[in-house]
């Protein structure tokens, strides 16, 4: 079960996602968190963020929309704060980090980099506030020089989540591993609509929202295949794993490691089903290593 990620081991391929488990507090009263691979924590900032007003979550016939808007108290009292507790569990703290223009990711790695912080996941879904309000994460050229700029300085081992809107999912790899991304996340949320139709408007007061859940699972799976592909470093899949089955896939897609997301929202030590199932699976087919059926199709 053991994988290793830009030389660093994780007992197993299975990570909180980012967004769904906040910091572990509140999950680490229903189980042992130190029983996952990983936790990537809630989306950070360099300055604390309120999140979006009006609604914020809403279900579909088979997912989950969000409209958080990266509430969080900021990178540096997360350190101070939240830091200590999640080292004090044995997993692997991979600290998500957003910004709205490229000189708050720098300056967020920064108080990364004096941390003791395992790994860094770059956000790059992310609002550039300084062209127009498109995300980061759209535009290979635009990723390219955020991430390229951010591993100038970055001592630490640096995941980047790539967005399923962009415009090329496969562009957008190939940049992002030329510009030194050392490992690759994805899908993140796809940016979806709902309507109250009794009161004739948008659900969510931003209009869309991003759609997570079983509902984007194919879509991702060939999105993760698709880059796997492509580039020559770790890919982490994610999107609508509900099951150990779907994490099966995704490794049989091509990813090191996966992140589990909307389903912590069902069941909260859901992940402990899944790291079973995984088990289970390896015993009845005589699997020695997860390396054994990655990438095989």
């Amino acid at each position: 079960m053991k994988i290793n990620i830009c030389g660093i081991e994780f007992k197993n391929p299975v990570i909180a996602a980012s967004g769904t488990f906040g910091v572990g507090r509140e999950f680490d009263q229903y189980f042992d968190i130190s029983k996952l691979g990983g936790i990537s924590t809630t989306g950070l900032t360099i300055k604390a963020k309120q999140g979006n007003k009006g609604r914020r979550i809403h279900e579909t016939s088979s997912g989950l929309m969000n409209s958080i808007g990266l509430q969080n108290e900021g990178v540096e009292s997360f350190i101070e704060k939240d830091l200590p507790f999640l080292k004090s569990k044995d997993t692997i703290t991979i600290a998500n980090l957003g910004g709205g223009t490229l000189e708050e990711y720098l300056a967020g790695i920064e108080l990364l980099n004096n941390s003791n912080i395992d790994m860094i996941e770059l956000n790059i879904s992310c609002p550039n506030v300084k062209e127009g309000g498109m995300a980061f994460g759209i535009k290979s050229d635009t990723a390219r020089r955020v991430v390229k700029a951010s591993k100038g300085i970055v001592d630490k081992p640096m995941i980047v989540k790539l967005s399923p809107n962009a415009e090329n999912i496969k562009e957008m790899a190939i940049a992002c591993a030329e510009a030194g991304a050392d490992a690759i996340s994805l899908v993140n949320t796809f940016n979806a609509l709902a309507i109250d139709i009794k009161e004739r408007k948008p659900i969510f007061e931003n209009i869309t929202a991003g759609l997570s859940g079983p509902g984007i699972k194919p879509i991702a799976l060939r999105m993760v295949w698709e880059v796997s592909n492509v580039v020559d470093i770790p890919v982490i899949g994610l999107g609508g794993i509900m099951t150990s089955e779907d994490v099966i896939e995704f490794i049989m897609a091509g990813a090191t490691a996966v992140q589990v997301g909307s389903a912590n929202f069902i069941k909260p030590d859901i992940s402990l089903d899944i790291i079973k199932g995984i088990e289970d699976f390896m015993k009845k087919e005589n699997i020695k290593s997860l390396d054994e059926i990655r990438g095989i199709i």
